[in-house]
């Protein structure tokens, strides 16, 4: 079984996003909020794709 390792970078960045913009989504003003959810969103969207393709690397081919 093959795994690949270099999409590990997506998860640690996938999950950086969501612990940075967890706490910014409530703590900033109105206009900047919605940028901070879009990056939770974004970092928990990127985080199961590199599980995914850790997991079976050639998921897209």
């Amino acid at each position: 079984m093959h795994i690949g390792y270099q999409y590990l970078v997506l998860i640690i960045a996938g999950l950086a996003a969501v612990a940075w913009g967890l706490p910014a989504a409530h703590r900033l003003k109105k206009p900047y909020d919605i940028a901070a959810a879009l990056a939770v969103l974004a970092g928990v969207i990127a985080t199961m794709i590199g599980i995914l393709l850790t997991i079976i690397p050639s998921f897209f081919r």
